[in-house]
């Protein structure tokens, strides 16, 4: 990257995949004399559960993810370098945000396995009893807000919430997916958070650290900096687009076999006791 950026100084540089704080330090670095610096960090940095709507002010420090931690970091060490030499970083903060190659769930967005668990006729489960308000974000949508931040010097020194204004719960969410397969009827277990902890650990962060809390979110900031940005794609739009998008390229499925196994195990494990 040194070698290829040698002389080259760009307008804006928008980081989507800073996770370890070596990341961003490496690109501090590079981009010291960038014209802005925009880090895609995520709205689980918030501490859970967190006051809703959620504010861009609202208290830090997730104790559940690793994921959001190193997040936290990378903030927290970026704003410093702002205070320090005005370093002109923006800070976006996405929610669960998909494209046509993801079907959003509460189980694993980046695989078709929840979904064809449902188009086969198998259970799925939802953390507690599904109930949780959560939202969901088009990356169409998504883009309008983060274009509009682009080279826009009153973000410099800011974070943004951009995220819809929809909100579902969990068991909506799947009965949305559920009728953009032709699923006439899914089978929706609810199971307790802690014994799919147990029987899953490693759902642990991403349950207890976001999916289990309330996800909605205060847009008012990016509205006032963007006015152009309002979603416009819903939920049973988007998911339907995601489905035949998946069907059409099997390849891009990303079915995962031990995800399905972790399935069958926790609706297992609670059908024996419930």
């Amino acid at each position: 990257m040194k070698s290829a950026l040698s002389g080259v100084r760009p307008d804006v540089v928008i980081n989507f995949i800073g996770y370890e704080l070596t990341d961003v330090q490496a690109d501090y670095e590079l981009f010291k004399d960038v014209g802005q610096y925009i880090f895609i960090s995520s709205t689980t940095v918030y501490a859970k559960p967190a006051k809703v709507p959620t504010t861009e002010e609202a208290p830090k420090g997730n104790a559940w993810w690793d994921y959001a931690q190193k997040k936290l970091l990378c903030e927290q060490w970026l704003l410093e370098r702002r205070e320090q030499n005005q370093f002109p970083v923006t800070i976006v903060r996405p929610t669960h945000t998909y494209s046509k190659r993801w079907i959003p769930n509460p189980i694993s967005s980046a695989s078709y396995t929840f979904a064809a668990r449902l188009e086969q006729g198998k259970p799925v489960f939802v953390p507690g009893d599904g109930e949780t308000p959560w939202t969901l974000t088009a990356a169409s949508d998504f883009a309008v807000g983060l274009a509009g931040l682009v080279g826009n010097p009153k973000a410099i020194g800011e974070a943004f919430h951009i995220t819809s204004d929809e909100v579902l719960t969990w068991n909506r969410i799947c009965r949305e997916i559920a009728t953009a397969l032709g699923v006439a009827s899914p089978q929706i277990s609810p199971v307790p958070v802690e014994l799919i902890c147990q029987l899953a650990p490693q759902m642990t962060g991403t349950l207890k650290g976001d999916k289990i809390h309330p996800g909605i979110f205060d847009n008012a900031k990016i509205k006032r900096f963007v006015p152009e940005f309002h979603c416009q794609k819903p939920f049973h739009v988007g998911v339907r687009e995601s489905v035949a998008w998946l069907r059409a390229n099997p390849d891009k499925q990303n079915l995962n076999p031990k995800l399905d196994e972790m399935c069958e195990q926790v609706i297992g494990a609670w059908r024996k006791v419930h």
